[in-house]
């Protein structure tokens, strides 16, 4: 392999600040740090536009990169035009860097790091662009770059096709809640309240819990069942809001600002997990876990938790366990709840099954991606361990 001298990124790439009327923007094509996904997961529609007059503007090919918290690992490669808020820094490649090529050399763990180093600002840092300009990388032939960024593609492409897979699991099981328990609701069905049916809370780490290390899970990190970050931690220096214990099937959702959807569903977590005490964790005692999810997350449910978190006296808008406990609902008859919780069971079986294997494509990505960049792995081998994972 043919590598040039160390360039830096200033040599690479150019940071476009082309701006439009906000006219132009959409909920479709507006990017901002808030809907762009954590580690590297792309992006989603915004929920709203900016009150500025102008906005920034990207194409096909720009490389768009959060600048705010850059430990989040917000990068996204983009594939339409379309509109940027300031802190989204949009970067394009010049005619001796392949676009793709300059994607993964903004995913390199080492480039994040040195953008959390010289990152300015104590509360919400910023990275520092005349660092980021001053960051050096080694640049091999066009060619060579185009053969890289092919083999990390084609790893993307599969984690990206589960993704898309599970979204749409997802969406079926939320489509079949809805018709079948809220659109064909029966007026015979019995009004109960949840805490018939569930515990709140069973589990808190105690004198006998003898884990010495924990992957905690704090409640922003955790966004309509999409885990951002898991803290790998010594017990003892753990948070003192990490307390809960989850087993599998238990729900859990945060109890302050019930709008943000800071919740999830635990399928096999791992023995050593622990949950902030900002979450409320649901326990089924004889009720489908599946239909308590989709109870308690659907949208005129989160409407009516941020209700009454509002009328909180808390400085944040917050719930108690026996708000959530005290949720009301019509209990449907048993033949069309055991008919949900087998086929839905089925769905979240998948979910999870995808989800091992996005791990496993994410891990090989991850080890590879930093080894082709160095010129530590070549080409060839890095194909042949994508082969040999899928044999």
């Amino acid at each position: 392999m043919s590598w040039l001298h160390e360039v830096s990124i200033k040599d690479i790439c150019d940071l476009i600040t082309v701006k439009t009327n906000i006219k132009n923007a959409s909920i479709e094509n507006y990017i901002s740090t808030e809907n762009m996904l954590p580690n590297f997961g792309g992006v989603e529609h915004a929920e709203k536009l900016p009150s500025s007059n102008t906005v920034n503007t990207f194409i096909p090919q720009d490389v768009l990169f959060s600048n705010i918290r850059t430990y989040f690992k917000k990068v996204w490669f983009s594939r339409f035009n379309g509109t940027a808020s300031a802190d989204v820094l949009v970067f394009r490649a010049k005619d001796n860097c392949d676009s793709k090529f300059l994607y993964y050399i903004m995913c390199d763990p080492s480039f994040i790091e040195y953008t959390v180093l010289t990152s300015k600002g104590a509360k919400m840092p910023r990275g520092d662009k005349d660092a980021i300009f001053s960051y050096t990388v080694s640049l091999p032939s066009i060619q060579e770059q185009k053969s890289i960024a092919s083999v990390l593609s084609s790893l993307d492409d599969k984690i990206d096709l589960l993704h898309r897979q599970n979204k749409t699991l997802e969406s079926m099981a939320e489509t079949l809640f809805r018709q079948w328990f809220i659109e064909e609701s029966q007026d015979e069905w019995p009004e109960v309240i949840l805490n018939q049916y569930v515990e709140l809370n069973k589990s808190s780490i105690d004198k006998k819990y003898d884990i010495k290390e924990i992957q905690y899970l704090d409640t922003g990190s955790l966004t309509k069942g999409k885990i951002s970050e898991l803290q790998k931690i010594s017990l003892s220096d753990a948070p003192s809001r990490a307390k809960r214990l989850v087993n599998n099937f238990d729900i859990i959702i945060s109890t302050v600002r019930p709008d943000q959807c800071h919740y999830g569903i635990c399928i096999a977590p791992p023995s050593n997990l622990v949950v902030s005490t900002g979450f409320c964790v649901i326990t089924s005692k004889s009720l489908s876990p599946f239909f308590i999810y989709y109870l308690i997350t659907s949208e005129d449910m989160t409407e009516y938790l941020h209700s009454i978190a509002e009328g909180s006296t808390s400085t944040y808008p917050s719930l108690k366990p026996e708000d959530i406990g005290n949720i009301p609902f019509l209990y449907p008859n048993e033949e069309k709840l055991k008919n949900f919780h087998d086929l839905v069971g089925s769905y979240w079986n998948k979910i999870h099954n995808n989800h091992k294997k996005i791990q496993t494509l994410e891990t090989l990505r991850d080890t590879l991606l930093p080894k082709l960049l160095s010129g530590e792995v070549r080409v060839k081998y890095a194909e042949e361990e994508i082969a040999a994972m899928q044999e």
